[in-house]
């Protein structure tokens, strides 16, 4: 099996390799299609769905990967959320959510003022490369779910989804 995800963070890649050892991983930089910073379940889930399309459509015979992470309002507070899909070389799109978590409301005026969650996450944490570390979920979570577990989840339920699909 040949997988291309479509981004160049270590997380997301690992979180791919560790859910399908057996598959060749590639990875790219595609264009999610979406804000920078997505700002709602519709959009992080369209960022995820255009990054595994342009994937798969690179190289004949790939399964593409996208993985995207944003934040969504769910009764006026503000939560991290991230969506991952699956497509497959004949462009049957799997689609997975998975944890989240509620931020505080400093994180939520840096991103109304336009910054991305990563950028914010840095300085929060007193860290560098959150977002290619623990990520905010594992700040918030006091790294008891990494980010890239969070992405595993998301992952393991695309996988589950496209197996069950090939016994069908």
């Amino acid at each position: 099996m040949n997988i291309i995800i479509g981004s160049k963070n270590p997380t997301k890649i690992q979180a791919v390799t560790d859910i399908f050892p057996s598959a060749e991983v590639r990875s790219m930089d595609a264009k999610s299609g979406v804000c920078a910073q997505p700002f709602s379940d519709e959009e992080t889930k369209q960022g995820a769905v255009n990054r595994a399309m342009r994937c798969m459509e690179t190289k004949p015979n790939t399964f593409g990967v996208g993985l995207e992470g944003g934040v969504m309002y769910v009764d006026n507070q503000l939560y991290l959320c991230n969506w991952g899909a699956l497509v497959t070389p004949d462009g049957k799109v799997f689609t997975a959510s998975g944890a989240r978590v509620v931020l505080p409301k400093e994180i939520e005026i840096g991103l109304k003022e336009g910054k991305e969650l990563g950028d914010l996450m840095d300085g929060y944490a007193k860290r560098q490369e959150v977002r290619k570390r623990e990520g905010a979920i594992g700040i918030f979570t006091n790294e008891l779910v990494s980010r890239k577990e969070m992405f595993s989840h998301v992952v393991k339920l695309l996988r589950g989804q496209l197996e069950y699909g090939l016994k069908q």
